[in-house]
């Protein structure tokens, strides 16, 4: 598991990522980053949630409510313009993250 530091850190640039794809719903969302993580990142309601309204008040994500073939209404979440400008610099900001620590670990074990 991942510390919760990383995860807080890593949760808006995931969600636009993955909303840049296709809307979707919350517990979609949640499943979706569980099989891309292989598991190693489980995330909850309470985490989630949050971040996708922080995200939606920001002008970042838009939204529309569904109702599903079980009849449960379901607010679907989309990237806005202004969260495809959100998420390209979150790319460069983690690419640089990446890149600094791959260095750093190369020399180190180098």
């Amino acid at each position: 598991m991942l510390s919760k530091d990383l995860v807080a850190a890593s949760a808006e640039p995931l969600i636009l990522s993955i909303l840049s794809r296709r809307e979707d719903y919350g517990y979609s969302i949640i499943q979706e980053v569980r099989r891309l993580s292989n598991d190693k990142i489980q995330w909850t309601d309470g985490m989630l949630y949050p971040v996708l309204h922080r995200l939606e008040q920001r002008g970042c994500l838009g939204s529309r409510w569904e109702e599903s073939e079980s009849g449960r209404r379901r607010k679907y979440y989309f990237v806005t313009s202004k969260g495809r400008k959100a998420l390209k610099t979150g790319k460069e900001q983690w690419a640089v993250v990446q890149l600094t620590l791959s260095k750093i670990w190369k020399e180190k074990y180098a």
